[in-house]
């Protein structure tokens, strides 16, 4: 059996003004492409699938399009569950017609589904809070998958019954619940797959890095799930949440972050973007690799210390998204800000550095001379603050302002 894993779709979500979401279009029909091609028997989305909770509609026609011919006209499963960045109501509402199509949606991490079939085949034939046990026609064993969208502590007591004992914590509540799930349905005589959309990470391993404008799981050590939680029955954890492709577990059951299939802030600059294909058997070892997307535009941090050079760069390069830093020894003109952004429509920051010649400056400020005429003070300022002298273009911006406030004073 060959399942596709993703995660951290995020659709609607921009780069500061910049909107993404035809480069979202792109890769999602990259990875429908990839599912037909190698014949994928069942997707798997591990959370996030929207950026926010109220996501726009382009975002919302785009998941349910793309989650519709990922089930190739309902022959082929397609579970998702929530992240923590989606409405846990949203994603759980068309499920009785996602249902219809071949996509099963969970939104709370206690959702009991009703058993069911498809008209195409494959049925949900036996269901329990947090699991799911399906059938297809190509295979003569179950799929066993054990679900838990995201949920903050709070929820999680409340959904799992742990009532509102603080002093439990979340890995002892959900170890608590996976094994008591693997041992009661997941048996050698059928696949066993655990998804969820959590911070994980090996005890007494590295602290993993969330992405950087994400909203943040790990808040203090109560909050780490730690992967001596899986039950041992498990032969493949499908994880959400962090960017970058990681892997957690042993090269026989592992657990598996997918990553994202955009790059969607400049600290992810330069990775990799990939999905999972994983195949599977009764009582085997998982055997997974992993598979690079190319759709989207790079995202590239660019330093330059001159304005040609770094035009004829962003000339060269059109497709990405750049965090442009202009380095220089007085301020950038418009002219020059003009020619730069004529030069490329994906820039979405320049930071300029201005790097000063003059000596160190004194610590004590002098004291400003009033007898000089308005400009003069202004000159001296600007020194004083930035260590050299405005530019002709600011002078020029100075006075005007100054005779047009002169004028008004009139």
């Amino acid at each position: 059996m060959r399942i596709l894993h993703t995660a951290d779709w995020h659709l609607g979500k921009r780069l500061d003004f910049f909107s993404r979401i035809q480069e979202q279009q792109d890769v999602l029909n990259e990875i429908c492409e990839i599912a037909d091609k190698e014949d994928v028997d069942v997707v798997l989305v591990a959370g996030d699938l929207f950026d926010t909770f109220s996501p726009p509609v382009d975002a919302i026609e785009l998941l349910y399009g793309s989650l519709k011919r990922l089930t190739n006209n309902g022959k082929r499963p397609v579970i998702a569950i929530a992240g923590n960045h989606d409405s846990a109501d949203r994603i759980d509402a068309p499920d009785p017609l996602a249902r219809a199509c071949g996509i099963i949606f969970v939104g709370y991490p206690n959702a009991q589904l009703n058993a069911s079939a498809t008209s195409q085949g494959f049925s949900i034939t036996h269901t329990d809070k947090g699991f799911i046990e399906l059938l297809l026609p190509r295979f003569n064993y179950p799929l066993r998958i054990i679900a838990t969208p995201y949920a903050n502590e709070l929820r999680l007591k409340q959904y799992l019954g742990e009532g509102d004992d603080r002093d439990i914590k979340l890995h002892e509540i959900l170890a608590t619940h996976w094994h008591d799930l693997a041992g009661r349905y997941c048996d050698a005589h059928g696949v066993n797959l655990l998804i969820t959309h959590l911070y994980m990470m090996k005890r007494g391993g590295e602290m993993l890095e969330e992405p950087e404008g994400e909203k943040p799981l790990k808040i203090g050590n109560a909050d780490l799930i730690y992967t001596d939680a899986i039950p041992s029955q498990i032969q493949y954890t499908a994880l959400g949440h962090l960017h970058r492709h990681h892997q957690l577990g042993t090269a026989s059951s592992p657990i598996v972050y997918s990553g994202s299939p955009l790059a969607y802030s400049f600290s992810e600059a330069g990775q990799e973007k990939k999905i999972i294909l994983v195949d599977l058997a009764p009582n085997e070892n998982a055997q997974y690799a992993q598979q690079r997307l190319h759709g989207g535009r790079t995202l590239v941090r660019k330093r330059f210390d001159d304005i040609n050079t770094a035009v004829a760069w962003l000339q060269n390069n059109p497709n990405t998204l750049v965090e442009l830093t202009m380095v220089s020894d007085t301020f950038m003109t418009s002219a020059e800000l003009k020619s730069l952004q004529e030069a490329h429509d994906g820039i979405i920051h320049i930071i300029p550095i201005v790097q000063s010649n003059s000596s160190s400056l004194a610590t004590e400020k002098p004291l400003a001379d009033l007898e000089k005429d308005v400009k003069s003070l202004f000159v001296d300022y600007f020194q004083s603050r930035y260590g050299q002298q405005p530019n002709d273009e600011l002078l020029s911006l100075f006075e005007e302002i100054n005779g047009e406030l002169d004028t008004s004073e009139s």
